[in-house]
């Protein structure tokens, strides 16, 4: 691999908190090692279209503290095949560019290995996806704040459901991943979680909050992962429990897409900001097809397939302190 004269960044599928800052990241790093810097509008979609922009270490003031992400973020069909591939990697070399930075989750991961398989272009990962479900790294961009936000939200929603005697099913994102509906659920207090990896059942869940109503609980919170598959959705759940503890006032709440959203965390914005610099340095440095990522609070790198292919494993321990908690 050549001497790096200039990166190009892009962020990729579903936006997170900390992209912004990640992107930040990335352009000072640059500036500060004096290679050129282009963001690359849309991801892979922009790549195809040839919607790049110069960046600077003035260009990403005032982002930090931003969610989403200011460079878009799209899903590519194109670039699914090897025609749209090619018209990428014929519109990087027209610019000029060394090294290419990817902020997404692992869709785009894919993306980057069959590119650089394909190509032999440098590429390097920031794992940016509220599921937390990269493997590699104990936090991935937007975990902690969408952590926050759910457990602020819940919050609120108990507020009325004490106020009422009411029971209140929660969905939070999380289609093939239960981080964030457990680690919530279990900062919030919430009686039940249930989490796609595991198959607790519906008569579980009616001897729980049964249990709960015995021991004088008034109103309680049942955290629910979008991908649980408990019963077919979070709204068959509610009418299953209104017709076995007909005691029991339910109500639903989605939080749905407003767990993306909102101003990073500091844990987030700091997170984006080491691993932005490391990505660039390892670029730098002839490294390519790597993940960086946090690894007992120490940046760490992953090969790209190896974080994809992996998986976390739900933290056991914290399912054991809920039913504790629950009591």
């Amino acid at each position: 691999m050549g001497e790096i004269k200039k990166i190009a960044v892009m962020t990729s599928g579903g936006d997170s908190p900390g992209m912004n800052a990640a992107i930040r990241s990335v352009v000072r790093t640059c500036a500060y090692y004096r290679v050129d810097c282009v963001g690359i509008y849309r991801g892979y979609q922009g790549m195809i279209e040839d919607d790049f922009i110069p960046l600077d270490a003035r260009s990403v003031k005032g982002i930090i503290n931003k969610g989403g992400t200011f460079l878009k973020s799209a899903r590519s069909k194109d670039f699914m095949t090897k025609e749209g591939r090619k018209q990428a990697h014929a519109n990087l070399k027209e610019r000029g560019v060394d090294g290419l930075v990817v902020i997404g989750g692992d869709g785009s991961f894919t993306g980057g290995v069959v590119f650089n398989k394909e190509y032999d272009f440098p590429i390097i990962g920031i794992p940016g996806t509220i599921d937390n479900d990269i493997y590699g790294t104990s936090h991935t961009l937007g975990y902690d704040t969408a952590l926050n936000t759910t457990v602020d939200a819940i919050d609120k929603i108990r507020d009325t459901a004490s106020s009422h005697n009411r029971l209140f099913f929660i969905e939070v994102m999380g289609r093939d991943a239960g981080f964030i509906a457990l680690n919530a659920g279990v900062g919030a207090g919430a009686e039940e979680i249930l989490i796609p990896e595991e198959d607790l059942g519906l008569e579980r869940m009616l001897e729980s909050l049964e249990r709960s109503r015995r021991t004088g609980k008034t109103s309680s919170i049942v955290v629910v992962a979008e991908g649980d598959r408990t019963g077919k959705n979070v709204f068959e759940l509610a009418e299953y429990v209104e017709e076995n503890l007909p005691e029991y006032e339910v109500r639903v709440s989605v939080l749905g897409h407003m767990v993306r959203g909102g101003n990073p965390s500091c844990f987030d914005r700091v997170l984006a900001s080491r691993l932005g610099v490391k990505a660039v340095e390892l670029l730098i440095d002839g490294k390519t097809n790597l993940m960086v990522g946090l690894n007992n609070n120490k940046v760490a790198t992953t090969d790209l397939e190896e974080a994809i292919k992996g998986s976390n494993e739900i933290n056991k321990e914290l399912l054991r302190v809920s039913d504790i908690m629950s009591i």
